[in-house]
């Protein structure tokens, strides 16, 4: 517990730093958001952390798990500011823990007592996790929300399946899955002329292939064969050799994404068919 008493003392500070005479300084929070980040994802779930600005204040903590055996803790904790206008500013605080040896094995223990009483914990879990680690068991019993991006995994659609054993542990939601929502609503919007589709392909990511075949698999009740080609976006989409135009949308970025999803509660059934479809796959 002394690592945790050492935050809430920097936080302290930082607040106290803040303050600033006649600027009334809100200490708001609509969340603990947790974010499982190894260092080769540290500076990206960074730089989407910074992308959210105002829109989600609340305490974010990021663990990270660090080469090495024992049990070595380092923490680091600041305060930040937002703007709200009318003179008002907003603090969100940010809290890292790089954790060594066992405690990286048993983050729980110390992401437990620094959550928010009363409000929801999300945790976005940055790269593959490790399906029978201790670490992603713990966080999953802990958390309200599992947020991950299975374009990150190398494994796929193999990993979709020990994925399925997390769906009545724990609610998730997959950015690879929000990514083709605009692609969803057009296919939709082709019914019912779409219930006769035979085969699909897509140009794009493997996880968002996979996922948009398994949504017409399971949404229509049989098999879609899957033709793919690679790209780092998902550009294109053909059902039966017909182009698709996905419905329109503004430019979306990884804060964007993240957002939408720090935005949901609920379990999503029609996600969790989709992603037993792709795994069901050989």
């Amino acid at each position: 517990m002394g690592a945790v008493a050492e935050i809430e003392r920097k936080l302290s500070r930082g607040r106290c730093e803040r303050e600033t005479d006649g600027v009334p300084m809100l200490r708001t929070s609509t969340m603990t958001h947790l974010v499982w980040a190894p260092p080769a994802w540290l500076g990206r779930a960074r730089q989407v952390l910074a992308g959210l600005e105002e829109r989600h204040p609340a305490r974010t903590i990021f663990l990270v798990p660090m080469p090495g055996r024992g049990r070595e803790i380092e923490t680091d904790a600041t305060v930040h500011t937002f703007e709200l206008g009318g003179g008002r500013a907003a603090l969100s605080e940010v809290i890292e823990l790089r954790l060594r040896g066992d405690a990286a094995r048993h983050p729980a223990s110390l992401a437990l007592p620094l959550l928010i009483s009363d409000l929801p914990a999300f945790c976005r879990w940055r790269g593959r996790p490790d399906w029978n680690g201790s670490a992603f068991h713990e966080l999953v019993g802990v958390v309200d929300r599992l947020v991950v991006d299975s374009s990150e995994w190398s494994v796929l659609p193999g990993d979709y399946r020990p994925l399925t054993g997390a769906f009545d542990r724990v609610v998730t939601s997959d950015i690879a899955w929000r990514r083709t929502l605009p692609w969803r609503v057009a296919l939709a919007s082709r019914w019912p002329g779409i219930g006769k589709a035979r085969r699909l392909a897509v140009e794009g990511p493997r996880a968002d292939a996979l996922l948009l075949a398994g949504w017409l698999r399971a949404r229509l009740r049989r098999p879609i064969s899957l033709a793919r080609t690679q790209a780092d976006v998902l550009r294109a989409v053909r059902v039966d050799g017909e182009p698709v135009d996905p419905a329109p949308s503004p430019p979306i970025f990884p804060s964007d994404l993240l957002s939408a999803e720090l935005d949901v509660y609920a379990r999503d059934p029609i996600y969790e068919a989709a992603v037993r479809a792709a795994a069901a796959v050989r």
